[in-house]
């Protein structure tokens, strides 16, 4: 008998099929059949007739049982943004090897939607949570750590909460690839990142200044330009073809990805060669910086060890019988990787 999804089996149903009890069934279902001096042969039956029937334990029921739904909530900031998709794939990996289902949501960098998913993992009865937190989202993080919940942040935080996080070196990052500017000569480089209260482009344009500094270049402010977050593209390009035409600069260093791919079409449409015109570094890899001819150097998001390093944070507060990670806030060095841009 095959469930068509019309009617939601019951434990008692599974029993009735068997012709056992339904406490035979839940013994079996939740691994005390032996316990239970159930023979393997009625298990085996029993087993064949929950698989035949796509019979479901109730979730709630689950975890009001064992106390642990092994559901973690993951609330990235964009499913369609190359960092974010391939980090969502790297978290289910990792929580998939230690027995734990991912329920996945975007807050699309909304603080009201941030919240509202929240509540929506909470109903989940999620057992820890991981999230890349929209700006403005202190309060609802802070109900979390209020109300005990095992949490970490990824790829940014809030400075004044004490909360597990693990991100890039930002800093370290872009100083690593303004050294590399520095050093081939280039002088007159701009700055271009979004227009977002956020530590982590903060830190990179920190490090932008504090390079410039350190090599007795002044740092100009007509040379920085912050671009709306998720303004009309046609609208970007269009300002940063303006920002380009208007100063004299010789190279370019983009704050996050998607303005490096914006910057590439402004750029084309000056036909400014790279690097004969105009020198080019993102923060951020993506597939287009590979492809796209002379190839953009970039400072590359170590995403596995983000991953990795995030759910061993979680495991630290699901899992008090071993330490699965000594710091609670980690900072990870970036792959500088040197493409024909520079």
């Amino acid at each position: 008998m095959h469930n068509d999804g019309t009617k939601r089996l019951t434990l008692k149903d599974v029993a009735r099929l068997a012709g056992v009890a339904p406490s035979t069934v839940s013994f079996v279902l939740n691994g005390k059949a032996k316990q239970m001096r159930i023979t393997d042969e009625q298990a085996e039956r029993i087993m064949g007739i929950v698989e035949k029937s796509g019979y479901e334990p109730h979730r709630i029921a689950v975890n009001l049982r064992t106390g642990q739904s092994k559901t973690l909530g993951l609330m990235v900031e964009s499913i369609s943004g190359s960092f974010f998709a391939s980090l969502a794939k790297s978290i289910e990996e990792e929580a998939e090897s230690l027995g734990y289902n991912v329920v996945y949501c975007s807050s699309e960098n909304n603080t009201k939607k941030g919240g509202e998913l929240i509540n929506m993992l909470s109903r989940q009865m999620v057992d820890g949570y991981l999230i890349t937190p929209a700006p403005g989202m202190e309060k609802d993080i802070l109900k979390l750590v209020a109300n005990r919940r095992p949490l970490v942040l990824m790829d940014s935080y809030f400075p004044d909460i004490n909360v597990p996080y693990v991100l890039i070196d930002n800093y370290a990052g872009v100083v690593q690839g303004m050294e590399h500017f520095i050093s081939k000569g280039y002088r007159k480089i701009a700055f271009i990142t979004a227009d977002m209260k956020v530590i982590q482009l903060q830190e990179r344009q920190r490090g932008y200044e504090d390079t410039l500094r350190s090599h007795k270049i002044p740092v100009k402010k007509k040379l920085m330009l912050s671009l709306p977050f998720n303004g009309p593209r046609a609208d970007a390009i269009r300002e940063i073809t303006t920002f380009v035409k208007q100063n004299d600069i010789d190279a370019v260093f983009c704050a996050t990805n998607y303005v490096g791919i914006l910057t590439i079409e402004a750029l084309s449409k000056l036909h400014l060669k790279m690097p004969d015109q105009v020198g080019l570094i993102c923060f951020d890899d993506h597939d287009v910086f590979r492809l796209y001819p002379p190839g953009i150097t970039v400072i590359q998001q170590p995403i596995e060890e983000i991953a990795r390093t995030a759910i061993r944070l979680l495991m630290n507060q699901l899992d008090k019988s071993k330490v699965y990670i000594k710091k609670s806030k980690v900072q990870l060095p970036g792959k500088f990787i040197i493409r024909g841009s520079v």
